[in-house]
């Protein structure tokens, strides 16, 4: 009998690191994010103004939770635009006012009016970008929705009062 639980131990820890070993050979990532790239297509340009959201402060890397900035004429806003590219793939144009990005610190304590953007495709995150303007070298057939969030430094989406700071633009890819 204890030489059958040595045996079912050894076999575990062996199994175990083989079974990691596997999944990442093959880009599997175990950290509970997914920061895949976009496929193709083309896109049409078009621009959409949103601004954010109120919510309490907490911290950490939560891609869940918002905080709040407070509204007026120095609060922050998001406008985007996708244009194809003459040599291949689209050109998302971030345009932000009174925000400025810091990839100096990123994962640090919030500042206010500085920070990061996220870029999703069709729901999925593709890229966490520190500028104006983000190559996409393929976006998906039919429709596809480009969306931008604008995110503290320590990743919480910002929100003005109460309206998350997003914008987001659906291209009819070919």
């Amino acid at each position: 009998m204890e030489r059958s639980l040595a045996l079912f131990a050894i076999g575990l820890v062996f199994g175990g690191g083989i079974g990691f070993v596997v999944a990442a050979s093959n880009g599997v990532a175990l950290d509970g994010h997914d920061h895949s790239s976009a496929s193709d297509h083309q896109m049409q340009t078009t621009s959409v103004q949103l601004r954010t959201n109120h919510s309490g402060q907490t911290a950490g890397h939560d891609h869940n939770r918002t905080t709040s900035v407070p509204g007026g004429p120095d609060a922050p806003s998001l406008k985007i635009s996708v244009s194809q590219d003459p040599v291949s793939g689209y050109n998302l144009h971030i345009m932000t006012e009174n925000f400025t990005f810091a990839p100096e610190r990123a994962g640090l304590d919030h500042v206010l009016g500085e920070g990061h953007a996220h870029v999703y495709v069709n729901g999925v995150k593709v890229a966490r970008h520190y500028s104006a303007w983000l190559h996409l070298p393929t976006l998906p057939k039919g429709d596809a929705t480009v969306e931008v969030t604008l995110n503290s430094n320590d990743h919480r989406m910002l929100a003005v009062e109460t309206e998350p700071l997003k914008a987001a633009v659906t291209v009819n890819v070919k």
